[in-house]
């Protein structure tokens, strides 16, 4: 994900962070700045798992992009959950 700008990490990032809360039902205790960073550092979390397997994410496109932010932003809600006792409010 290195290889495409700071306006498409913005904005993957965002989109990938909002459904990453949606998903882990934390949507109501962020704002679109917490899910900018969510999803740009889900993104980096992500691709680091992936780099670790051996996947070449860098030069997989711009949805094989997104869908590392998503995992990666889903992944780093579930750990944030996990260490503070947030619980989802309904």
């Amino acid at each position: 994900m290195l290889g495409i700008g700071i306006v498409a990490w913005i904005i993957i990032g965002g989109l990938a962070g909002w459904i990453a809360s949606k998903i882990m039902k934390t949507d109501a205790q962020q704002g679109i700045l917490l899910n900018i960073v969510v999803g740009i550092v889900g993104g980096l979390l992500g691709g680091f798992v992936l780099w670790l397997v051996g996947v070449d994410v860098e030069s997989a496109g711009w949805f094989f992009s997104f869908f590392t932010c998503l995992a990666g932003a889903c992944i780093l809600l579930y750990l944030v959950k996990l260490f503070t006792g947030r619980r989802s409010a309904h």
